[in-house]
């Protein structure tokens, strides 16, 4: 380790020689840390983030000048459309992404390094429990679907396949999430398939250029953006670690959004079969208004380009046909080759341009008091990950539906929207979808059809107030049934499966977000078997039923 006076002549080449100021006051242990922490940072680099950290903050906010002139729509050729295609095109995608996955060259990277702050706990967002019947927390959702589909691709092909699952953590989030994951048995995925690495750290730095000391014996850090992921797959041998396992595509996606669709099999096969080196899902913006990234072009170049940064007249503009210009909406889900993240590590990660993130960092003041500020004063840079995508060769955009397939989880329970019962009822309104689909109706406790929701009940406000109450018994089944209290609309106590439907039932290959395959299959009727089966609410919505025939294929893994 580093003498204090070796530690001190750096700082002094960096311009950060305060963060030194309560050293001498300090005790061995607590002064060793800080050393270190300190020896860590090379001091060119220190000065130029920091230096770029104020000038960058320095720069007015809003759309740069001129930017409107230059951006375009994305070209049709480059959009797919996961509701738009025919049939047999979809067909094909999602049988080429089976193909793909069954030879153990697809794998999904999981962006995990924030914490849940906003949600107003401590620990990883991914350990987080929206609230479901299950109690299933977002890590343990997303480690289901990976192993359904490794079911499904290996059921298709007839050979045992892997989908490995790197997981990008932080310093805050790498223990809790380590120990999450052995706490449960790693899901019952292989252990070996489920890689964990961790991110870089960038001092936190004031208005004018000096990194902050959040305690005497510590600088003040945060992780470096989901765009850190690039520098951390080289400092952390990711990409040689996939060329080991044979891995040639990659599933990139945020923790925080509980309908994901991992290793999406149509969205992995409408990117091979275009020969994309990048890829991105979207879904169509709600609103001109509505606080979420476009994916378009910038001088004939595939960018994203944050809502800050779209003048509210052009976010208003529309088509020919009165749909939005700019409406394709970046969600954070991505599609990268092998090769593609090499070139990005080995030659363009140096030209992201970084972003500032104006933040209320706690801070010790002049006499080493800890000080909360009321009001933001500091700054964070951030990388994003989607800055590569003006380096891709062949860039392709894929629009799917907002309602199967993006719910993110941004806020506490006292927010508008994105909060846990916005995400908790998307999901739940998901397999009430899936099972009309699959031929099923809704039973009120005493057996009685209950009429269909309506496809916007998604909305509908207070739709999940549950009951404390005991169940009551049903006349009709003779048994306890699960009772639900709705304030507005009426979500079904009971489900029913017509005969049509008990071959899907009982293959359990339909879309349980959150059951095995073992236990769907447990809630089949069983193929032969002439009556009806009828299932509680919570059986139906916690476990999942399957999708219509027609979609089963592409979506009955999720």
């Amino acid at each position: 380790m580093a003498s204090e006076r070796d530690v001190r002549a750096r700082l002094q080449r960096a311009g950060q020689e305060h963060l030194l100021r309560f050293c001498a006051e300090l005790a061995p242990g607590p002064r060793a840390a800080l050393l270190a922490e300190l020896e860590a940072l090379e001091p060119e680099a220190l000065r130029e983030h920091c230096q770029r950290a104020a000038a960058a903050c320095a720069c007015p906010p809003g759309p740069e000048p001129g930017l409107a002139a230059r951006l375009r729509p994305l070209p049709p050729e480059r959009v797919g459309s996961a509701s738009r295609c025919d049939p047999e095109t979809r067909r094909l995608w999602e049988e080429e992404g089976f193909h793909q996955i069954a030879l153990s060259k697809v794998a999904v990277l999981l962006l995990a390094g924030g914490q849940g702050t906003r949600l107003g706990v401590s620990y990883p967002k991914g350990m987080y429990q929206v609230g479901l019947p299950s109690g299933k927390s977002l890590y343990q959702l997303q480690a289901e679907r990976i192993r359904r589909v490794e079911q499904l691709a290996s059921e298709r092909s007839g050979t045992q396949c892997a989908i490995p699952w790197y997981i990008m953590t932080s310093e805050f989030t790498l223990e809790p999430t380590a120990r999450f994951f052995k706490e449960h048995d790693f899901f019952h995925l292989d252990p070996n398939s489920v890689i964990m690495f961790e991110q870089r750290m960038l001092p936190a730095v004031t208005f004018d250029g000096r990194a902050i000391l959040e305690k005497k014996d510590k600088v003040a850090m945060a992780p470096d953006g989901n765009g850190g992921l690039y520098r951390a797959l080289s400092d952390h041998q990711i990409l040689e670690d996939m060329e080991r396992r044979g891995v040639e595509f990659v599933h990139v996606y945020c923790v925080d959004n509980i309908l994901v669709r991992l290793a999406d099999p149509v969205f992995v096969g409408f990117c091979v079969l275009r020969g994309a080196d990048c890829g991105a899902k979207v879904v169509e913006k709600a609103s001109p208004e509505e606080p979420v990234g476009v994916v378009c072009q910038v001088d004939g170049v595939p960018q994203v380009v944050e809502y800050s940064e779209i003048s509210p007249e052009t976010a208003r503009l529309r088509g020919p046909d009165g749909s939005l210009l700019y409406h394709l909406g970046n969600i954070c889900n991505h599609f990268f080759t092998r090769g593609f993240l090499w070139a990005v590590v080995s030659e363009f990660e140096p030209l992201l341009k970084p972003h500032v993130a104006v933040k209320k960092v706690p801070y010790v003041d002049e006499e080493g008091n800890l000080v909360k500020p009321l009001k933001p004063n500091g700054i964070k840079l951030e990388k994003f990950v989607f800055d590569v995508f003006p380096f891709a060769k062949n860039f392709v955009a894929f629009e799917v539906s907002r309602e199967e397939e993006f719910s993110p989880l941004k806020n506490a329970a006292s927010a508008a929207g994105d909060n846990p019962t916005t995400t908790r009822r998307a999901l739940l309104l998901q397999h009430y979808r899936w099972a009309l689909q699959a031929g099923a109706h809704f039973l009120d406790a005493c057996g009685a059809r209950l009429p269909e929701l309506p496809s916007n009940a998604g909305h509908v406000s207070g739709l999940e107030k549950e009951t404390t109450e005991p169940p009551p018994k049903s006349r009709c089944s003779g048994g306890p049934v699960r009772a639900t209290c709705r304030a507005e609309g009426c979500l079904p106590a009971q489900v029913r499966a017509d005969q049509s439907s008990q071959g899907q039932f009982a293959e359990g290959s339909g879309g349980a977000v959150e059951g095995s395959g073992a236990e769907k299959r447990s809630m089949g009727a069983g193929p032969g078997k002439a009556s009806p089966r009828a299932y509680t609410l919570e059986q139906a919505l916690t476990r999942g039923l399957p999708q219509l025939a027609q979609q089963r294929r592409a979506s009955c893994h999720l």
